[in-house]
């Protein structure tokens, strides 16, 4: 026997010694497993046997916490399409915001096992509700920029002042001036600083590339409070910001507008 082989046993006696059961009501049992949510809470599936058939469900529990997380699945397309995706590569199906897998007792290791990754996968996109990515969010501006006739380049990218090449969610070009947009779903310490980062660095190069005036704007979702030292940090740098639910004040348009 080799130390893989030693390795591979002692995995699955890790594996076996973290599952736990419980027995639950009307013929149900849950199973505790080691692997983790996206809040780094232990993955509990529940299952019940019927006559030949075994029926495996996440207990609506995945998709729950995912909107906990800020990610609504049914806003969006492309999280509706990367969510199908995943649920027919695992062989499971969605009924009513619960994951569910039926087997027979042969089939129960894999389809477990299958139940588990597809949760896993699942749980990732909480990563969707982060700024860097596409998000609802992003298609909520898209829609304002539509319905106000506000023309902007998205996905706009240039080089900076240290010849790093710098991403933002929009630009909005006129004559004499230029604004470079970013979008943050949520606002913390860590996407405020690189935008400022990124704003500092691109501001310069591209005021002497197109000889025009450039401005950083930030547009904030704030369904939920923002910390007003964000807001302030924005300011104090030179920048300014929307909070997109007063999006249509006034003050906020001629904000998006280049002169």
């Amino acid at each position: 026997m080799t130390w893989l082989d030693n390795a591979i046993n002692e995995y699955v006696t890790f594996l076996k010694s973290h599952l736990k059961k419980s027995d639950l009501q009307n013929g149900w049992f849950s199973i505790t497993t080691p692997f983790l949510n996206m809040f780094n809470d232990c993955i509990e599936i529940y299952c019940r046997k019927d006559d030949d058939t075994i029926t495996l469900s996440d207990g609506k529990e995945t998709l729950r916490n995912l909107e906990l997380f800020g990610v609504n699945i049914s806003r969006s397309k492309i999280k509706k399409s990367i969510l199908s995706s995943i649920l027919l590569n695992y062989g499971i199906t969605l009924q009513d915001g619960e994951l569910i897998a039926k087997t027979s007792m042969k089939g129960f290791g894999q389809t477990k096992h299958n139940l588990i990754c597809c949760i896993t996968e699942i749980s990732d996109m909480y990563m969707l509700s982060k700024p860097t990515v596409a998000s609802a969010f992003i298609e909520d501006i898209d829609k304002f920029f539509r319905e106000n006739k506000i023309i902007a380049t998205p996905n706009f990218m240039s080089k900076g002042a240290t010849g790093l090449e710098f991403n933002f969610a929009y630009q909005i070009a006129g004559m004499d001036e230029e604004i470079l947009i970013d979008a943050f779903n949520i606002i913390n310490r860590s996407n405020l600083a690189k935008f400022i980062f990124d704003w500092n660095d691109i501001r310069d190069a591209r005021q002497a590339k197109a000889r025009k005036e450039v401005r950083g704007l930030a547009i904030i979702n704030d369904e939920k409070e923002v910390d007003r030292k964000y807001l302030d940090a924005l300011i104090a740098k030179g920048t300014d910001y929307i909070l997109f639910s007063e999006r249509l004040k006034p003050e906020n348009l001629q904000k998006l507008t280049a002169a």
